[in-house]
């Protein structure tokens, strides 16, 4: 068969349902392969980036390898942003890019870029292929690789010729992998965790988005119940723990919650899981462990010691080391800290009594009527990605999608999209964005119409850059500079032009029957949120103890 055929038929074999892309010159012989293949549904993007995102977000929801393509060019390197998020936050996904024919690369053909070196430093691994009796083989150890240990993107580049070769099919050998048996010297070091453990006063566990990527919930929860741990998350871990959890702080970090900030900054013991202890996780690394032992939890050794020197370092699947650290009898009592979190706890209870429309009152709203039934919540970037992960109510794993580590404006939308085609009718998605983010990629809109995803977007119009702004507040004076927008925009026209349904509201009785009449919707649905301008709180001090607070009054 022909080479394009070859790689459906291997993403086929490797379990791909859907795909995200965007056609052009040198990636049209494997669009030619896909036409009228009923095991593959064909996502066509408004824009690569896009495609990159809605596969990222497919990947987060359903656990499995995501998958975009794209021509050479502009094509590849619209990629990049949407690879670089994966990245980041240890995604697995597959690009396969086209390329010019093999005879012409270096000589700057047209479209022809080296999208190869261009993401070698944003892939877990990437390829070239030039030789079609390579193609099977390396199209199978890119997933492979894509999944395997700690999660990430790898990106595959095809000249045009070798998707048109005639390549001889063999199929994917059926493989059994074997866990490694933790070996003496691990062991060793698995009881020493367990006896610093038992030996803390105020230990508190960090629960990263390693739990979830390693589908380790269940044996997680068992373990901080066992002994009867406090839990704080991080923004990626939101979802590991169930938000009605007794032992759950919340979130933490630069924007979490006092109780959380509190008890990290109080702690004589720090587990983290799946964590890697970033910037806006730790704030002042030397105020951060001071008088603090960490035992560090990661399936990348290389997390090990590179931002915290951990106390005690297991590096290996998550599973198995939380099921050997729950082989000894838990002894000690931690009533008495358990007494100064209740008094955080109570201290820092979040006041929802309003006056007006305020997004953590809507998110509030939201998670109450929410509460119990089947949704998944995906985020843009901004101060209201910040006010979601404090005031939504995330009970399950893979229902909360947004960017962490990059940071990327845009993301929210074509992930939400790429979430619910996965979901279907089985989960709802609702997306959250600012009306910053929105202008990015808002032209997928015209996708979900198209497919008719009974996505609920709620667009936050407060008509700024808010955590710009919010930045520009804390470190620049209130210099305000490039961060608001003056001239207005109808977001409800926008949306409309789309053939989606929305209106705008502004107070707190016009957001709550516009949320009903968005639950009640089969198809898409927009709530443009007219809010003043606000800034989020909590918010840590630059170069503070993570529990050391901007106060904004």
């Amino acid at each position: 068969m022909k080479g394009a055929q070859a790689v459906v038929e291997c993403l086929v074999s490797e379990g791909v349902d859907t795909i995200f892309g965007y056609p052009g010159g040198m990636i049209l012989p494997l669009y030619d392969a896909l036409r009228g293949d009923k095991r593959i549904k064909n996502i066509l993007t408004t824009h690569e980036q896009d495609a990159a995102h809605a596969a990222d977000g497919y990947a987060r929801a359903s656990g499995r390898v995501g998958v975009c393509i794209a021509t050479s060019g502009p094509g590849a390197t619209n990629l990049v942003t949407g690879i670089a998020t994966a990245y980041m936050d240890s995604i697995p996904l597959v690009a396969i890019t086209g390329q010019v024919d093999a005879q012409l690369l270096g000589r700057d053909a047209f479209q022809e870029t080296d999208i190869v070196g261009i993401t070698m430093p944003i892939t877990k691994q990437n390829y070239k292929v030039k030789d079609p009796k390579k193609l099977m083989d390396t199209l199978r150890e890119a997933f492979e690789i894509a999944r395997g240990g700690r999660p990430g993107p790898v990106l595959i580049d095809i000249p045009r010729n070798v998707f048109n070769a005639e390549v001889e099919y063999v199929h994917k050998a059926a493989q059994k992998k074997k866990l490694k048996q933790p070996d003496v010297d691990f062991l060793i070091c698995v009881a020493e965790a367990e006896d610093v453990m038992l030996a803390a006063k105020r230990p508190i566990v960090i629960a990263g988005g390693g739990i979830i990527s390693a589908n380790a919930s269940h044996d997680f929860i068992k373990f901080i119940e066992k002994y009867h741990f406090p839990v704080a998350t991080t923004l990626m871990g939101i979802g590991s723990v169930p938000y009605s959890h007794p032992q759950l702080l919340g979130f933490a970090g630069m924007h979490g919650k006092k109780a959380a900030n509190n008890a990290i900054a109080a702690a004589d013991l720090i587990i983290a899981i799946g964590s890697r202890f970033a910037d806006r996780q730790t704030g002042s690394l030397d105020k951060y462990t001071k008088n603090t032992k960490f035992i560090h939890i990661d399936i990348d050794p290389a997390e090990i010691d590179k931002n915290i020197a951990s106390a005690i370092g297991l590096a290996g699947d998550m599973k198995t080391i939380l099921r050997l650290l729950m082989k000894r009898e838990a002894q000690t009592s931690l009533d008495g800290w358990w007494s100064r979190i209740e008094n955080w706890r109570d201290e820092y209870a979040y006041d929802y009594s309003v006056n007006r429309l305020t997004l953590p009152w809507a998110l509030h709203h939201v998670a109450a009527v929410t509460s119990g039934k089947k949704f998944a919540f995906s985020t843009d970037v901004g101060q209201h990605q910040m006010w979601a992960a404090l005031h939504l109510h995330i009970d399950t794993p893979r229902t909360w999608l947004t960017s962490g580590g990059l940071g990327t404006m845009g993301f929210g939308l074509p992930a939400a999209m790429g979430a619910q085609l996965y979901y279907g009718d089985s989960r709802r998605v609702i997306h959250i964005a600012g009306d910053g983010g929105i202008k990015m990629t808002g032209s997928e809109y015209y996708t979900i119409a198209r497919l008719n995803l009974p996505i609920i977007s709620l667009i936050v119009n407060n008509k700024s850059l808010g955590m710009i702004r919010q930045l520009q507040k804390v470190n620049y004076g209130e210099r305000y500079t490039a961060c608001e927008f003056d001239y207005d925009m109808d977001y409800v026209a926008y949306a409309e032009s789309f053939g989606i349904a929305a209106e705008v509201v502004s107070t707190p009785d016009g957001f709550v029957d516009a949320f009903d009449n968005a639950m009640n919707a089969r198809g898409p649905y927009v709530i443009v949120l007219d809010i003043h301008r606000s800034f989020v709180e909590p918010m840590t001090k630059g170069g503070a103890r993570i529990n050391e607070f901007v106060d904004f009054k």
